[in-house]
């Protein structure tokens, strides 16, 4: 995995380092602070036609930058009033200084809210520590029912800005405008939704800072991940053999749905197997994909079949259980999804031993929300969804990929990716099957598993957002896999 450091996230906490190392060397508060308002005062000047605005200011560093914010609209003509809420005194030099330069008066909130066709607010930001209660929080609603449009500083105040949390009440931004880099915040739910459109600008923050602070989390795209490039000279199994678990007689759509979506996705070959029944029932459903009645022992002596999907509509079973321990031990690539999951609720350890023991760098769990919560239950499930995939990569040796509108994967070493471009229209049954597919066709092909996780999970959003509509079902993600295929290549 490339470590772009333009995809890279930092938590507030570590927004803070970045801020006082840069101080460190030389660069003084005042200039960051003049500059983070000058990022936003630009914004406003370029997507608003002149109005009268409104900058609330809180009583830390986000206040300080809603006071240079209210300084420059007002030098460049615009009507503005502003409100401090909060204690002279209490502000930290640099914000004080910034509030001597604004130089008039503030206005009563109820002026302000009520005279003001654009507010911006500058209460908390991202740095917020504690839920917001009290007077700021009927602030904060007061703000959302004007339903007047809201640019926030940073992130809306009352999102928590590592875990995306809302934090008692919470503004419900039309855009948020953030420095140096993003927040996990702006990409988790439900914290995305009141972020609006998220904009980044520089104020000079220095770059060499970065390795000091040691961040190990990314917001997912292309730029994070290579696909493996078809070879001139290249044949199907140089392309890798993905073979996919059919389920029974009744029960075969998933696979066939993953099976599908693997050979989109570049595989060279692609097998379902299982009883013989059940590939009967599948033989007049598919063309381009084999059929594999022999028993599993017997298709891991080839090592040309070298990944494998194991639990999309499998049926969560004993034999399921000792197909998925084969897999592992044979040091195949393996998707585990669905069934072959939970088939390990009541042991994990099982599961998570053997895929210490072979190595499971090309190993990837895809489960939901109730299967993880299942899979580890020994786990803080209340921490961040974060810190939880973390920790479950981690517990699991093996590439954790926790499904929903914002999916977290994490690897066993620590790193975590998030991926936001999933479309409400992927609710649809038998999506996370082509999913699983997808991961598996990447696999075959040689990726890494937390690769393949990634590029899977950006690829599987951005052709349903390709697709563009109501009415998405599985297959039509397939349909559009080659033009995303082509258009990650290029």
């Amino acid at each position: 995995m490339k470590k772009e450091s333009e995809h890279l996230l930092l938590t507030p906490d570590q927004m803070g380092t970045a801020d006082r190392l840069t101080i460190q060397k030389g660069v003084p508060e005042f200039e960051l602070m003049q500059n983070a308002g000058q990022v936003v005062a630009d914004y406003i000047l370029t997507y608003f036609a002149p109005c009268a605005v409104g900058v609330l200011c809180g009583p830390g560093n986000n206040g300080g930058d809603g006071f240079v914010v209210a300084r420059l609209l007002r030098d460049a003509g615009w009507s503005v009033k502003l409100t401090f809420q909060g204690a002279r005194e209490k502000l930290g030099d640099a914000a004080r200084k910034h509030l001597d330069l604004w130089g008039t008066d503030d206005s009563p909130v109820n002026d302000v809210l009520a005279d003001s066709e654009l507010l911006v607010e500058a209460l908390f930001g991202a740095g917020l520590d504690r839920d917001v209660t009290g007077t700021f929080a009927e602030l904060i609603k007061r703000m959302n029912r004007t339903h007047k449009p809201i640019v926030a500083i940073d992130m809306p105040s009352g999102i928590d800005g590592a875990t995306g949390e809302v934090r008692g009440r919470a503004v419900r931004a039309l855009a948020s405008v953030s420095f140096f880099r993003l927040k996990p915040g702006h990409f988790l739910l439900p914290g995305k939704s009141y972020c609006g459109n998220v904009h980044l600008g520089q104020i000079g923050i220095l770059e060499s800072v970065l390795p000091r602070i040691d961040a190990q989390l990314w917001y997912n795209g292309p730029d994070l991940w290579t696909m493996p490039p078809y070879e001139a000279g290249g044949h199907k199994y140089s392309r890798g053999h993905c073979l996919v678990l059919s389920g029974d007689e009744l029960s075969g759509g998933a696979a066939r749905l993953c099976a599908m979506a693997a050979l989109r996705s570049g595989a060279g070959l692609v097998s379902l197997f299982g009883e013989r029944g059940a590939l009967v029932a599948q033989a007049p459903h598919v063309t381009e994909i084999m059929l594999k009645p022999e028993p599993l022992d017997e298709l891991l002596k080839d090592e040309r079949n070298n990944c494998l999907v194991l639990g999309p509509g499998a049926g969560a079973n004993a034999k399921l259980r000792d197909r998925v321990l084969a897999a592992i031990a044979a040091k195949r690539a393996c998707v585990l999804d669905a069934d072959a999951l939970t088939a390990f609720a009541g042991d994990p350890k099982a599961l998570f031993d053997h895929i210490k023991r072979y190595g499971g760098d090309k190993i990837v769990l895809t489960p939901h929300d109730g299967e993880f919560a299942r899979l580890f239950a020994g786990l803080d499930l209340a921490a961040g969804k974060v810190e939880k995939v973390r920790q479950a990569a981690h517990m699991s040796g093996a590439q954790v990929l926790l499904k929903g509108a914002d999916t977290v994967i994490g690897a066993p070493d620590g790193r975590v990716v998030i991926n936001a471009n999933a479309p409400a229209i992927l609710a649809t049954a038998g999506s996370g099957d082509v999913l699983a597919g997808i991961i598996g066709g990447m696999l075959a092909r040689g990726m890494s598993g937390f690769d393949a996780a990634c590029a899977g999970a950006f690829i599987h959003g951005a052709a349903a957002q390709q697709f563009g509509k109501e009415g998405l079902i599985a297959s039509d993600i397939m349909a559009e896999l080659p033009d995303m295929l082509m258009a990650m290549s290029e």
